[in-house]
């Protein structure tokens, strides 16, 4: 009986590398699409930056793993065999659904379908387990963790809000500041510009990313905490100074300089945050088969797993895999560059050949 659970494990692994294909393939615009529409550097650079970000960023993400496991179902309340058919199904759909967008050249946002797709499989599987076993859906509320799963959901729509509203403030500054004529202004003003971008960049990058690291040791983390106002008043220091000298003395543009540090900064927050809807099914599946063999003597339908829920640590080595996939894919994905120039082209000023026209 095992046999096909095992089968339905390396499955999984391989769906695995095929979801981090085309995941990247989708996402990367993300992160690329700014330098590259700005043209802040050769291609060749922008991609070295987004790399270094992605490798970067995979040794942030364990925080985000067991969203995965616990996030929007009560494994406790799931058989073995029942939780390995969610999640078998659920990185099925996850990898045609996120290859159709990224075969249209339309970007989408991962994270929403590997939510979704979640939410949708478990509550399949306990409206078939309540009809069953009561002929009626009352206990459904009881399989799904909705307070957990509605915070999710409404994180995703808060933070379009909060994306456009930030961004619309952020460019009106810049606008006010720099006028039309910030060739000249940037002299003067460019130094203290980019140390604000570049510490703001190293308050999220991290300072609120370290609590997911997985190297970091509560030692260190609790000095980040203690000390965050003395690094980000050094970091604002500090950079303003070095990027104004920059300007002075080699007449540096320091804006291209923010925009591939703002690249490097999407990319690992791409790897950091994106990842779990890319590979946290199939850990989770992996896990599962893992104190399914710890069980030994319990049938698959009799196994609750309830162990999910305690917190696991997902191996550096298996995340520095994912990012090299990634990495690897970012190069060579026709389909991702597809997706670029969808949306670059979007914003471009000229004229031009519509994928979307007007008619």
């Amino acid at each position: 009986m095992s046999q096909i659970f095992l089968i339905i494990v390396v499955v999984l692994f391989f769906l695995a590398i095929a979801d981090l294909i085309v995941g990247v393939s989708n996402d990367a615009v993300n992160f690329l699409n700014s330098a590259i529409g700005s043209r802040a550097a050769k291609l060749s650079t922008i991609m070295v930056v987004a790399i270094a970000g992605i490798l970067t960023g995979v040794l942030f993400s364990n925080g985000m793993m067991g969203i995965a496991r616990t996030g929007i179902f009560f494994p406790s309340m799931y058989y073995f065999n029942e939780v390995m058919y969610i999640f078998l199904a659920v990185v099925i759909s996850d990898v045609i659904l996120i290859d159709t967008f990224s075969s249209f050249g339309l970007p989408t946002s991962t994270t929403v379908s590997i939510i979704f797709e979640l939410l949708g499989a478990s509550v399949a599987v306990a409206l078939f387990k309540t009809l069953a076993e009561s002929g009626n859906i009352d206990a459904l509320g009881s399989y799904i963790n909705t307070g957990k799963a509605l915070a999710i959901i409404s994180g995703i729509l808060l933070s379009v809000v909060i994306a456009f509203t930030v961004g619309a403030i952020v460019q009106y500054l810049s606008r006010i500041l720099f006028t039309f004529q910030f060739k000249d202004k940037i002299r003067f003003l460019g130094g203290l510009w980019g140390g604000f971008a570049v510490t703001a960049i190293i308050y999220f990058m991290v300072i609120k990313g370290a609590r997911g690291a997985s190297f970091m040791n509560p030692a260190l983390l609790a000095y980040i905490e203690t000390n965050t106002i003395w690094i980000l008043s050094i970091s604002l220091v500090g950079w303003s100074l070095f990027f104004q000298l920059l300007i002075w003395l080699f007449n540096t543009n320091v804006l291209k300089i923010t925009v591939l540090l703002g690249t490097f900064a999407l990319a690992m927050a791409f790897a950091g945050n994106d990842l779990v809807n890319f590979i946290g099914v199939p850990l989770a599946g992996f896990e599962s088969f893992r104190i399914f063999l710890a069980n030994q003597g319990v049938q698959p339908d009799n196994l609750l797993m309830g162990d999910l829920m305690n917190p696991i640590k997902t191996p550096t080595y298996i995340l520095l895999i994912a990012g090299g996939i990634m990495s690897v894919t970012l190069v060579f994905s026709k389909k991702a560059k597809t997706v670029i120039s969808t949306s670059v082209d979007l914003s471009r000023q000229d004229e031009g050949s519509e994928k979307f026209p007007s008619f």
